[in-house]
């Protein structure tokens, strides 16, 4: 599946549905689901910014969303319209695409993992469970997570 690292407190605003629009320099033929990774590098600026005074996690894939689309901008002015959409503080002049982003879900187990660049594919391994034929990729615990503990 493919993951892309983003760094916090944005991939936090992603998974969390409040970050809609990711701001890149360069575009992508790329659409459906992904996998959305917090690389340990945190925009302290952007977290006060954000008045945000959780732990965020880092170092590891914190859930995922769908790219149905990306936005090509010609001016900053257009990019400044979008910002209740992406967020982004004072680093956006460089930006020239906009990745549209839906169906976001945070992951009640964060996944450890080392990021990329760009979009890269992370391969999840099989997990036989209680020595039976069952097998389940780690990428769905957080479903058994929610089933288990509604029971």
């Amino acid at each position: 599946m493919k993951c892309l690292s983003v760094s916090q407190p944005f991939a936090d605003l992603i998974v969390s549905g409040k970050k809609t629009i990711e701001l890149r320099k360069w575009n992508t033929n790329f659409r459906g689901e992904f996998l959305v990774h917090a690389p340990l590098k945190i925009r302290k600026e952007d977290v006060k910014r954000f008045k945000i005074n959780k732990k965020l996690i880092t170092g590891a894939i914190i859930g995922k969303a769908e790219l149905y689309d990306v936005k090509k901008y010609n001016t900053k002015k257009e990019i400044i319209e979008d910002k209740q959409f992406h967020h982004a503080g004072k680093n956006f002049q460089e930006s020239k695409y906009g990745f549209m982003l839906k169906n976001a879900k945070p992951f009640n187990v964060p996944i450890p993992w080392k990021g990329q660049l760009g979009f890269f594919e992370v391969n999840m391994p099989k997990t036989k469970i209680a020595n039976k034929n069952i097998i389940s990729d780690i990428i769905d615990e957080e479903y058994r997570y929610q089933w288990i503990g509604h029971h």
